[in-house]
């Protein structure tokens, strides 16, 4: 089918991926300035559709792509991120400004500290433009917000992003910057990337500090990055990984260069395809574009093999239960205090987490380990990555997954996340890379994860996917 793209020609800054920005920002060949203009261009003539950005810093992200500029010109060398924009989901904390998570309750919330992970895109030379919207609280796996607006698919504006993190999904299609930090709880990067057409990177649980970022599953957050390939996941991931001091639950295991294992090669690389689980009642376009995915990297020499992961019904009720138990615990003073300020929707669903019994769980969380290790001898024992649909259904609308307008539409609304919660529990990296459009036009996405600390090979696999394919370069028509 056609799908309609617009004409952003290599003249177009805004079309710069992330290291295409950087790379050509250390070379000379642009101006920080120029790249960041185009990309406010963008979002001054269609942001007022999508509804991504909540606050944009205009003038503080100018002054410093001219002082970037003005640095480079004078021989200072500068990040490996310098002279790419960024826009980053409103839950990431920066000291000073307010930080709304998405919500009527923190609408004028100030942080005191500014989360690690910003800290370290700054020292990289990144250009933060501001925060995105967001599902209230990181909540909901489509990007509904009652209280700033639904965020709107910018292939078709009838359709949802994805969520929680769907500002940073939508932006990053709609080329209103190069990078955006996501959080994935149960798939909230994933989804928005595999729903909005781009790339999206969940890593090791731990990989990434959490310091100064929004809790919402002690358990099973994560931070990570939206962008357009996997090599900008690659060197995202190297600037942003590693231990801090300041969340003692970060990984103490040395950050190797990701960029560096993307040599665009996978011979004999072999993946694992369950038969089982991921594709109950997946839909005929999905399937479809996820097994040409496939053919692709066994063109390129990849193994495929069908298996079977019993382990999956366990594992899907135990995340569940896992985060709707530890949010409740978060929002119980608020619940309290402000009962009223949530979403319909999102007070039912800590309301109902209030009624878990505690030994279900500890029962959850003890299963846990062995689940994992089950998990593994199952797909990754004389296997290499684990490949899935990312979305085992085509690409919803904002209607049919409202479930404040229509509780109806509540099966519909978990069905989205069906395929990425799993990964979570098990807290293994995991990458979605777009790999097709279904009958309406909208992305597919394909979902790659592998053993704990192995991101680089899903990035790899993921690379080698992109450097024949072309569903990564395409833009939607705004």
């Amino acid at each position: 089918m056609n799908v309609p793209i617009s004409p952003l020609g290599s003249s177009d800054l805004a079309a710069l991926s992330m290291t295409e920005a950087a790379d050509a920002f250390a070379a000379g060949d642009i101006k920080a300035e120029a790249m960041l203009r185009a990309c406010l261009a963008r979002i001054d003539a269609h942001d007022g559709k999508v509804n991504a950005v909540i606050r944009l810093d205009r003038e503080a992200a100018l002054e410093a792509a001219a002082a970037q500029d003005k640095a480079r010109a004078g021989g200072v060398a500068l990040g490996p991120l310098a002279g790419a924009p960024m826009m980053h989901k409103d839950m990431y904390y920066r000291a000073g400004k307010v930080s709304t998570c998405g919500s009527k309750i923190r609408k004028d919330f100030v942080p005191p500290v500014t989360a690690t992970v910003l800290q370290r895109l700054d020292a990289a030379g990144a250009l933060d433009m501001g925060t995105l919207n967001m599902a209230e609280f990181a909540q909901n796996p489509t990007g509904h917000n009652a209280h700033f607006g639904d965020c709107h698919n910018p292939w078709n504006l009838a359709y949802c992003t994805g969520g929680s993190s769907s500002g940073s999904g939508a932006g990053v299609a709609a080329r209103f910057f190069t990078a955006a930090l996501g959080s994935d709880t149960g798939g909230s990067i994933r989804l928005p990337a595999t729903i909005c057409g781009v790339t999206g990177l969940k890593a090791t649980q731990t990989r990434v500090s959490r310091h100064g970022v929004m809790p919402l599953s002690f358990s099973c957050d994560n931070v990570g990055p939206l962008v357009r390939t996997a090599r900008d996941a690659a060197r995202f991931l190297k600037v942003t990984a590693g231990r801090d001091p300041k969340d003692p639950t970060s990984a103490p295991e040395a950050v190797p260069d990701y960029e560096a294992a993307l040599t665009g090669d996978v011979k004999g690389l072999k993946i694992a395809v369950c038969e089982s689980y991921f594709f109950d009642g997946a839909d005929a376009p999905v399937v479809t574009a996820f097994e040409a995915a496939l053919q692709v990297l066994a063109d390129r020499g990849a193994s495929i093999t069908r298996v079977k992961a019993p382990s999956m019904q366990a594992v899907a009720a135990y995340v569940s239960l896992v985060s709707r138990t530890e949010s409740p615990a978060i929002h119980a003073n608020w619940m309290r205090e402000f009962p009223g300020d949530y979403a319909i929707h999102l007070s039912s669903r800590i309301y109902g987490g209030f009624a878990i019994p505690g030994h279900l769980y500890i029962e959850a969380l003890s299963r846990r380990g062995p689940l994992l290790r089950q998990f593994v001898a199952e797909t990754l024992t004389g296997f290499d990555v684990v490949a899935t649909p990312t979305l085992r259904t085509r690409v919803p609308t904002l209607a049919e997954t409202d479930i404040d307008a229509d509780p109806a539409n509540w099966s519909r609304f978990m069905a989205v996340s069906a395929n990425t919660r799993p990964f979570n529990y098990l807290g293994l990296p995991t990458l979605s890379v777009p790999c097709g459009f279904d009958d309406r036009g909208l992305p597919v996405g394909l979902q790659l994860a592998a053993r704990p600390f192995a991101e680089a090979t899903v990035l790899r696999a993921g690379d080698a996917f992109q450097l024949v394919t072309d569903w990564h370069k395409k833009s939607p028509l705004l």
